[in-house]
């Protein structure tokens, strides 16, 4: 078996899981009902040095982070450990600091859920 071609090495959005893709364009939206939804119970998020534990702290975390920046975003490509983990690469431009990034959205799923999200650079 080839190993490579398991991994995705350049993996495209209709090669995602669910879970991931019914997240990343609601939260864009802004639709924290939808963003929420394909997070376990004790999930936990990593974004710009904090941490968020179960679907209370991350819905805050959503509501907040839905009202900081405008931005918009772009799928620029995606890699799968060949495990549970899934790099997401988001190219967003907006009205943060910097104005431009490429940010790894770094999924663990457990079954059809997100277990543990972390957004960096």
């Amino acid at each position: 078996m080839d190993t490579t071609a398991s991994r995705g090495a350049n993996l495209s959005w209709d090669e995602l899981p669910t879970a991931i893709t019914t997240y990343l364009p609601a939260h864009q939206e802004h639709a924290t009902e939808t963003a929420i939804g394909p997070f376990a119970a004790d999930a936990v998020v990593t974004d710009e040095g904090q941490t968020y534990h179960g679907r209370a702290q991350i819905r805050g975390w959503l509501d907040k982070s839905a009202g900081e920046y405008t931005y918009t975003t772009e799928f620029a490509g995606a890699s799968r450990d060949g495990g549970t983990g899934w790099d997401v690469i988001q190219h967003l431009e907006g009205d943060f600091p910097g104005g431009e990034v490429d940010l790894h959205y770094r999924f663990t799923l457990d079954g059809d859920h997100i277990s543990r999200l972390v957004i960096e650079p």
